[in-house]
């Protein structure tokens, strides 16, 4: 009988992987789409090519004094920067920052003069209207539906009466009383109107607050679950709503923000000048939005970083100074900025589009 003889295919081995062959499934972005996606590349690009028309047209430009007169100049507007771009970041805006400086300056002096206090007392009392303020706008926002837009200007002209009111009312003029008296007045200035002697040369102490809320907000905003909220509600509400982040908090929480840096910057032109003059401040609010999208936050909300804000605020301190240092007519001064603001807006938009294509 014969036997049949069964043989079993050979198992094919398993194909080698070329060598360099890419797994999609892995998405790595380059050193250089990585630095394009950052939102704040645009104002970095601005920055370099601003310094560097006025390095060439105004040679004392770039002498350290000069260069500390610039970031002096920048820190004024870079510190309420910090808060609105947070703020904006959320996808919403506040009118009311120019008036609420001047408002928390005005709180605090007038509070101490006329009630005969330690200046700390009024300072802190400045401190907790400007957190009463900021409060107020996100919970009206968060209760009305309305825009952020109707709900500061409302805030921005209510202020601005109150100042002039106030002011007007109890001293009979339409500045403060100089503080320069009061106990507590050098300590205070130390702390928000000193000179720091840097090589030789004098940095006013906002260059340095200034620059420690720029790394507070980058680290609320890089390393922690505020700064995920931050970016959800900015980027879509509803959808924030949705997974558990807590809007209406995270919304009152930036406008606080926002408050808390004008009461520094309040508390800096108190000390700075010992007197308010109480219709100051009107139309600082577009300067320090200006210096947010310049840095790269988007109108729409959901996008942007604290150290774009800074640029955006360097680049305006380098035009406002550069035009003097040059002995241009200052007339120029507002044109060159909303040019800047316009070409910012679009290299941002660009470099954006750009990046998302690369990744």
């Amino acid at each position: 009988m014969a036997t049949t003889t069964t043989t079993t295919p050979p198992v094919p081995r398993a194909a080698k992987a070329p060598k360099n062959q890419f797994d999609e499934r892995v998405g790595q972005r380059s050193l250089i789409s990585t630095l394009l996606g950052r939102p704040e590349m645009g104002a970095v690009v601005g920055a370099i090519v601003v310094f560097a028309f006025f390095a060439i047209f105004a040679p004392t430009f770039t002498q350290p004094n000069s260069i500390a007169t610039v970031l002096y100049g920048s820190s004024t507007i870079g510190i309420l920067a910090v808060g609105v771009s947070l703020l904006m970041i959320g996808g919403e805006f506040d009118l009311s920052t120019g008036v609420a400086v001047i408002s928390s300056a005005l709180t605090a002096s007038m509070f101490s003069w006329y009630f005969s206090t330690n200046i700390w007392v009024g300072i802190f009392v400045g401190l907790a209207f400007s957190l009463l303020v900021g409060f107020v706008n996100g919970w009206l926002l968060i209760k009305t539906k309305l825009p952020s837009f109707i709900v500061t200007l409302a805030t921005f002209l209510m202020l601005t009466g109150i100042n002039l009111g106030v002011t007007r009312l109890v001293g009979g003029g339409v500045a403060s009383p100089s503080i320069s008296d009061l106990d507590g007045f050098a300590s205070a200035k130390a702390v928000f109107a000193s000179d720091i002697p840097i090589f030789g040369i004098n940095v006013k102490i906002t260059v340095f607050i200034w620059i420690a809320l720029v790394a507070v907000a980058t680290f609320i905003l890089m390393r922690t679950e505020i700064g995920n909220w931050i970016f959800a509600v900015g980027g879509d509400e509803n959808a924030a709503a949705a997974v558990g982040v807590p809007v209406a908090k995270t919304k009152i929480g930036l406008f606080m923000a926002v408050g808390f840096c004008a009461w520094i910057a309040g508390m800096h032109n108190l000390f700075a000048f010992n007197v308010v003059q109480s219709g100051e401040g009107i139309g600082n609010e577009f300067l320090y939005i200006i210096a947010a999208v310049i840095g790269g936050c988007l109108l729409t909300g959901g996008y942007g970083s604290a150290i774009g804000g800074a640029i955006g605020a360097l680049i305006f301190g380098m035009a406002n100074k550069g035009i003097v240092y040059a002995q241009w007519n200052p007339d120029w001064f507002k044109f060159f900025l909303g040019l800047m603001l316009l070409l910012a807006t679009i290299v941002n938009l660009v470099v954006k589009k750009r990046a998302e294509q690369k990744s």
